[in-house]
């Protein structure tokens, strides 16, 4: 018998190519923003209570879905569909970790690297808005979930496109989930958007966007991010975070009316990928085992601390054993109530 799941992960899973900042090239490894969001999750409770939920075609690799079994997740909320899918993903750091998806061929000459033959082909994926009647095909469907899965009590739904983030929310609650935290797809936060907002954030736990995706949203409506938080809690949001990369996190928490800023914590950048979505899947576990925002807001920022530290999706699950609590306590002097 399957060891039962507590805590739902939905999401990407991708083929990533990556030229990371030290130069160095990562060619066709396992990526996508559940599998980091599950390690970030993974940092602070057993790798067994959660179930990743995913879509990929027939030709994923298969030996990286058993080696996110053999680390303890359980994968049978990945739906292998029976087509091809091109999961490819590349991308570049520039200034400031900036992230950068186009032209893989000028990058890699740029840094004397061999152009891999597996990115034949690519084209960088539209930056257009999500589309609000058709589904993708990694959309994620109600029946993609294991009905066992719906036992559990909390998830985190990561990006992944407009319908799939307001269908789910809405069956996870009507299933008994307690606690529902969403970071939006960049094709959400949109001024276009701008109306569909409020039933997107209504009951959630926690919305969870970067800066960049917030101000967007915003633009031509306000400037002042804790402005826009309180916007965003006002329509039945409990805690808005707003994740700003190496200048760390702001949390609003509308039952308190409680404003906090807190630092990154002073990791030492090796691969910002999936720092974010490593946050999303720490603040689950932290606000399961407080129930306390800010709490929940630390063990998300020391779960996005070490996986910036290396490459790969479970970098930060080989860490030394006790570094994330001792991280978690120096964390603590640098929080700064607004």
């Amino acid at each position: 018998m399957a060891p039962s799941v507590k805590y739902i992960l939905a999401g990407q899973l991708r083929r990533d190519f990556a030229l990371i900042p030290n130069g160095k090239a990562l060619i066709d490894i396992l990526g996508g923003n559940v599998i980091y969001a599950a390690a970030g999750f993974g940092v602070w409770e057993p790798a067994s209570l959660a179930g990743v939920v995913a879509r990929v075609g027939e030709d994923f690799p298969s030996e990286w879905l058993e080696d996110i079994r053999k680390r303890g997740f359980d994968t049978r909320g990945i739906h292998v569909l029976p087509e091809a899918i091109d999961l490819r993903s590349f991308y570049v750091y520039g200034i400031g970790y900036t992230r950068l998806n186009e032209d893989p061929a000028a990058h890699f000459t740029r840094l004397q690297q061999p152009f891999p033959k597996a990115l034949l082909n690519y084209s960088r994926p539209g930056t257009s808005y999500d589309s609000r009647t058709r589904l993708m095909q990694t959309s994620l469907r109600q029946s993609d979930i294991p009905p066992d899965f719906l036992d559990a009590t909390a998830a985190h739904l990561c990006p992944i496109d407009f319908l799939t983030h307001m269908l789910l929310p809405a069956v996870l609650r009507q299933n008994g989930f307690t606690t529902v935290t969403l970071d939006p797809s960049a094709g959400t936060m949109s001024p276009t958007f701008w109306d569909d907002v409020p039933a997107l954030v209504t009951g959630l736990t926690a919305f969870l966007p970067n800066e960049d995706e917030m101000r967007k949203l915003f633009h031509g409506r306000s400037t002042d991010l804790w402005q826009m938080m309180e916007a965003i809690a006002g329509y039945g949001c409990e805690i808005v975070v707003v994740k700003r990369g190496e200048s760390g996190q702001y949390l609003y928490d509308r039952a308190t009316n409680a404003r906090w800023e807190v630092p990154a914590y002073p990791a030492r950048v090796t691969d910002p990928t999936g720092a974010g979505d490593a946050y999303c899947g720490g603040f689950l576990a932290g606000y399961r085992q407080t129930y306390e925002p800010l709490q929940a807001a630390l063990y998300g920022n020391i779960s996005a601390s070490l996986t910036v530290e290396g490459s790969g999706a479970f970098y930060a699950l080989d860490a030394l054993p006790g570094l994330a609590h001792g991280r978690l306590e120096a964390l603590k002097a640098g929080i700064r109530k607004v």
